[in-house]
């Protein structure tokens, strides 16, 4: 599984890193982005394996980043999971309904994260 290559797009330099670091040590290899629309611009030019996206973003936020990049044919199949501090329950499925294919709260815990990142490849292969 590992050895994909998957786009991180967080604006918080600590959480930034530690999704790096957990993905890197599973064998994963990252990019990274602080914005949405440079994320959808590496998106578009490396076409990463998955995304990780947070919500609240400088510029565009989140959500409406994920829906440009699935109503574009060339990033439409890249399976993206949200990434949000809001750990409301209801949240979850909200962030699923809008279109996300997976969702993590912050801080993440090792486990789920890695659990929830391999969920997700997996679906999409």
């Amino acid at each position: 599984m590992a050895n994909e290559l998957i786009l991180i797009i967080e604006d918080n330099e600590k959480n930034r890193k530690l999704c790096r670091d957990v993905l890197q040590v599973k064998g994963y290899k990252t990019i990274e982005s602080e914005t949405a629309e440079e994320g959808i611009d590496l998106a578009h030019s490396e076409a990463p394996a998955l995304i990780l996206m947070d919500i609240q973003l400088p510029g565009i936020d989140g959500v409406t980043a994920m829906k440009q990049l699935k109503a574009d044919a060339n990033t439409k199949n890249i399976p993206i999971i949200a990434i949000t501090a809001s750990a409301m329950t209801n949240n979850r499925t909200s962030m699923l309904a809008e279109g996300f294919d997976g969702y993590q709260t912050k801080p993440i815990t090792l486990k789920d994260f890695i659990g929830e990142v391999e969920r997700v490849l997996k679906v999409k292969s």
